[in-house]
This record gives structure tokens, C-alpha cells and sequence, in this order.
């Protein structure tokens, strides 16, 4: 049973929770006060943490519980998306104080919108992370660190139904939630450090038929599916992982 850290108990680190609960020890910070002594109530040990995007008076003190962690999840946005680059500095050098010399093996949720929006099939390739601001900065701090880029993340309440869509005839790049924990569980076992994978599923429907599979209505006919598909072969092949949920169309 191993120790495990998750930094960010928000959607999807409650998932991932969830998933590992029983099988590890865990850790894990939120934002505020009610939801940590909620977790602490549930045998999770939880603080809580905000990272901000300016740089602080003092610098954070190093987690407490760190040091006798053997994983690390880091669920929080670090993306030029979410700010600047240099806020986005000030916010990977306040997450690194927390993290302190960490050696263990490290995952960070990265994301697929790293990808321009062209009609074109993606693979890691294109992209290295060197390119990208907040995966390069983290990863030289930290050379273990696995970089998933997650797809649209999807599951339970988050059905694409329930969202005003545009470009129905273009390919999603979803994944669900319960793939996510599979494959983190997988890499865990598995020892696995300092790689990059996509993460979506394998297979790229059109947003019209995803949405018509989860309103019960059938598709009239093939159409062509136009659009960015990004590819999780890397991973599949290195991990010789099967995907829970292949088909964005069956996710409900």
C-alpha cells in the first residue's frame, strides 16, 4: 500500500480518489476549510491550499505530509489558459515551495487544448512539452514527472447533452473519469516516470452523435466527422492499457 498525494480535491480529484481508496493511503489539499475537515472526517489526511499566481510575501511552507509520500497527483490548472506566463511562473514556483525536493513519481493533468483547433490527427509529437509553458517549467523542477494531457473529461453528471455545443460535426476528444484513475493506477503499478501521453479515448465520434447516443436517439447515417482527433496510441501501446470506456458514445 502506497502513500498518495493529491493536490487539487476538486472533480476530478475526487474521482481519482475514489478510485485508489481501499488500495493506498491518502493525501490531499482543497480550498477551503469545510470541504478539508470533511475528508479528514472520511480518513483522507486533507489541508487546505491555494496557489496563487503572484508572488508571495513569504514563500509556502513545504507540506507536512510529503515526505512520506511515494506519489504525487496534481490536479490543478498550471496553463498559460488559466494566466499569463508570468503569473503562471509565480504560481508553479508556489506549488514547487509546497512540494519541496519531492523524488517520488509525480503526475501532473495536463490538457489536450495545448493542441491548435485545425482538422488534423495529433500525436505528443507535435506538441513536445518543451512548448508548452507550465509542463516544461514543472518538469524541470521535477525530470520524474508523467504530463497526461487529459481530453474533455466526462462521466456521471458531466454528459455532453447538457452543454450548448457548437460544431456538431466536429470529432470529440472526451475521456472518462473512470479511464483516467484506471491508467494512473496502472502507471503506478507499473513504476512509470517522466513520460508525456494523450489521453482520450480511442475512438472520435462526431459531437451530433454523441449527443444523440445519450438522448436515446439514432444517428440517420454515417457522416464525415470533421475536426482535430487527438491520438491516445502512445499510450496504449507503452502501457498495453484497454480503455474501460472507448467509445465517448456509450460514457452514460
Amino acid at each position: 500500500m502506497k502513500k498518495i498525494g493529491i493536490i487539487g480535491y476538486g472533480w476530478l480529484g475526487e474521482r481519482i480518489a475514489s478510485n485508489l481508496s481501499g488500495k493506498h493511503t491518502l493525501s490531499a489539499t482543497t480550498t477551503t476549510m469545510g470541504k478539508a475537515d470533511e475528508l479528514n472526517d472520511k480518513g483522507i489526511q486533507a489541508i487546505t491550499a491555494v496557489f496563487p499566481d503572484y508572488q508571495m510575501a513569504e514563500p509556502y511552507s513545504q507540506w507536512f505530509e510529503i515526505k512520506n509520500m511515494d506519489v504525487l497527483i496534481i490536479t490543478i490548472p498550471v496553463s498559460e489558459k488559466s494566466c499569463c506566463v508570468s503569473s503562471l511562473y509565480n504560481r508553479i514556483q508556489n506549488l514547487s515551495a509546497f512540494i519541496g525536493d519531492f523524488k517520488g513519481q509525480m503526475f501532473l493533468m495536463s490538457s489536450t487544448g495545448v493542441y491548435p483547433d485545425v482538422p488534423k490527427e495529433f500525436t505528443e509529437d507535435d506538441i513536445p512539452l518543451e512548448n508548452v509553458s507550465g509542463e516544461r517549467m514543472l518538469r524541470s523542477k521535477y525530470p520524474q514527472l508523467n504530463i497526461l494531457r487529459l481530453g474533455g473529461l466526462m462521466g456521471d453528471n458531466r454528459l455532453l447533452k447538457n452543454y450548448n455545443v457548437g460544431n456538431l460535426d466536429h470529432a470529440v476528444n472526451h475521456i472518462h473519469y473512470a479511464d483516467i484513475s484506471g491508467i494512473i493506477f496502472e502507471m503506478i503499478e507499473k513504476k512509470t516516470e517522466a513520460k508525456l501521453y494523450n489521453v482520450t479515448a480511442p475512438l472520435h465520434p462526431a459531437k451530433s452523435q454523441v449527443i444523440n447516443a445519450q438522448k436515446n436517439i439514432a444517428d440517420s447515417e454515417e457522416s464525415e466527422v470533421k475536426g482535430k482527433k487527438v491520438l491516445s496510441s502512445k499510450l496504449i501501446s507503452e502501457l498495453d492499457y484497454m480503455f474501460l470506456y472507448p467509445d465517448p458514445r456509450m460514457f452514460h
